[in-house]
């Protein structure tokens, strides 16, 4: 190859390739002083530049025309040739969107509430610290840096979305170690609650805004970090300034409004979860230990629930029943006039009542956990805890009832549609799940029998037999489950048949989609599910219970935060409903208050110390 070829090759390379990506709108040459990094120089210079010499067939794709510039065009397949000032715009904007990317994914909070204006115009520590690292590495430490910084900041920020739904719905943040199993109770919360479609769609949905946050985050730290290095000397003197603004505004407490100014939240956000997941690590030797303390295990049958004997207890936990439903001033008058109704209607049918608090250890949502905990005298706050649990020999109030021998234990459980595994555990010798109670109608959202009929089956199926023996049951009423719509309603207990009458009370209802748009149509929903969930359970008393029937009652978790409106609490009601007064006798050191409702000071106890304190009550000595 001549020289003059050589050097024809190279003006015609240098002419034929891209401008520079300069997204400032001024155009810097190649190793030109104080704009590029002398480290760097395959960062912007163009590969084919050098590669044009070294073989022939570098040479090939340049085909000349019979008037000799090539036919390729470079950029954007030639757009950005043809359109110049465009193509700088969309450059520049891309960039703009970019550094909105990074700020928004370092500064959002992880719950709904604290998002406002200013919680978007603080000076991030790790966005200053991280560009300052970025422009002293060199070139290829640089671009992996820039690469895995860009995932993980795109995985930081899809757990801040996850907690914020956590916070929605169980009032905490998203736990790495013990939470996973929940994403599929979610999906599964989907599918009935809108079909198979709407599960599908939304999972979908879910997967792809999470791949799309990943490349998006991961892409737009690279651009910024090629933008940094061209303008080496300019980022390090912004740099430089927002490292000195973050230490005085920090020092100073300089704030907008409530929030501060200066911030170092993911660098919290992230030890926070460091430090949840070794306390989450931790937790199950400390709760093995616990497990292994029980006052009861040694204590021989014929001395257990002796002040029981004979009678028919039930267990009754009602769906979310939570203190907001008493104590809110927009809920209070509709519900303190159902359970005053309920306690004269009980009154009048020779039943009396006693009532409490109880602190269960959620909030929002799993049920399970809190029935473990009111059953086996644990604290069940997470999934490891009750697995462990349900693995164990740790004995329940229902194993203890069936280790007598003077009860045949049942459990009713309408919410339960798949196999149940740890039934086992809680000693019940048999238990009716949704598709065991003879129900023939529509399922009313998330709840698949109501609850009134799920009283009548357990009348029908158990309780109304002849000649039977004691029976203590355990019965989850689900009708007051989210998002309580639509919701049944009171109907005449004759009338129920096999449930296909609630096919017209549910077109009747409302549409949970609608509901939802609004916080006070959910709340008066709610509302009227807990008073449903009352009058099933307190007309099936005065209607079929008798000498022998006793009732423990309770609420299992407080709702989700749209319904408790920032409270916090996990407060729940608890009664005990008998007819024979001996029974109540047992408890009157309780101090709890007469009736169904009780007040605003009445003891309110821990749910793990229930099973022990109810056990000592009707023991020998209670």
């Amino acid at each position: 190859m001549s020289l003059f070829t050589r050097s024809r090759q190279l003006s015609d390379t240098t002419e034929g390739r891209a401008e520079p990506d300069d997204d400032t709108g001024t155009s810097e040459p190649e190793g030109g002083t104080g704009t590029s990094d002398p480290q760097d120089d395959t960062d912007t210079a163009d590969p084919q530049a050098g590669a044009a010499t070294d073989s022939p067939e570098s040479a090939a794709p340049a085909q000349r025309t019979p008037s000799g510039p090539p036919t390729a065009k470079p950029g954007w397949f030639g757009w950005r040739r043809r359109y110049p000032r465009t193509a700088r715009g969309v450059s520049v904007g891309t960039t703009v969107l970019a550094g909105a990317l990074v700020l928004f994914a370092l500064l959002v909070p992880n719950r709904i509430e604290r998002i406002e204006f200013a919680s978007f115009v603080r000076i991030p520590a790790e966005g200053v610290l991280l560009a300052g690292l970025l422009l002293a590495l060199p070139s290829k430490p640089r671009r992996v840096t820039a690469v895995v910084t860009g995932v993980f900041l795109g995985l930081v920020t899809v757990l801040k979305f996850v907690d914020m739904g956590f916070y929605q719905i169980l009032a905490r943040p998203f736990d790495l170690v013990l939470d996973w199993i929940l994403i599929e109770n979610g999906t599964d919360f989907l599918r009935e609650t809108f079909g198979r479609t709407g599960q599908v769609l939304a999972v979908t949905g879910v997967i792809v805004l999470f791949v799309a946050l990943l490349v998006l985050t991961t892409l737009a730290v690279v651009r910024l970090t090629n933008l940094m290095v061209r303008h080496r000397p300019v980022a390090g003197r912004t740099v430089l300034i927002l490292g000195t603004a973050w230490i005085t505004c920090m020092t100073l407490g300089v704030q907008i409004g409530t929030v501060p100014v200066a911030t170092k939240g993911n660098a919290e956000f992230l030890g926070n979860r460091v430090e949840q997941v070794r306390a989450g690590l931790a937790d199950a030797r400390v709760f093995e230990k616990q497990a292994s303390v029980d006052a009861f295990a040694k204590t021989p049958p014929d001395q257990l629930l002796t002040g029981l004997r004979g009678k028919d207890v039930l267990f009754t936990f009602i769906e979310s029943y939570g203190r907001v439903a008493i104590d809110d001033p927009a809920m209070a008058r509709q519900t303190d006039a159902v359970l005053k109704e309920g306690t004269g209607r009980l009154k009048a049918a020779g039943f009396e009542s006693r009532s409490g608090w109880l602190q269960s250890p959620v909030t929002g949502a799993g049920s399970w956990l809190a029935h473990s905990t009111f059953l086996s005298g644990l604290w069940i706050k997470n999934q490891q805890r009750y697995r462990s649990l349900t693995t164990s020999d740790r004995m329940t109030l229902t194993n203890y009832f069936g280790k007598t021998g003077a009860w045949r234990t049942v459990g009713v459980v309408p919410g339960v549609r798949r196999a149940w595994p740890e039934g086992k555990y809680f000693g019940l010798d048999h238990i009716y799940d949704s598709e065991h109670l003879g129900y023939q109608g529509p399922y009313f959202s998330w709840t698949p029998v109501p609850d009134q009929f799920s009283m009548e089956a357990f009348e029908r199926l158990e309780h109304g037999k002849k000649d039977r023996e004691p029976i203590m049951a355990e019965i989850i009423l689900a009708s007051s489950h989210n998002p309580w719509s639509p919701i049944a309603h009171m109907i005449d207990w004759e009338d129920l048949g096999d449930g296909s009458v609630f096919h017209r009370i549910k077109k009747e209802g409302t549409d949970p989609t609608e509901v939802w748009k609004d916080p006070e149509k959910v709340r008066a929903e709610y509302r009227k599910a807990i008073e449903y969930s009352i009058r099933s359970l307190t007309e099936w008393v005065e209607r079929y219970g008798d000498d022998d029937t006793v009732l423990v009652f309770l609420g299992d978790h407080q709702p989700v935060p749209t319904v408790t409106a920032g409270d916090t609490g996990k407060d729940v009601p608890v009664t005990i409903v008998a007819h024979d007064k001996k029974v109540l006798d047992r408890v009157a050191d309780w101090g709890w208050t007469d009736g169904l409702k009780p007040a605003g000071d009445a003891p309110r106890w821990g749910m793990d110390t229930f099973r022990d304190r109810f056990m000592t009550a009707y023991g020998p000595r209670g």
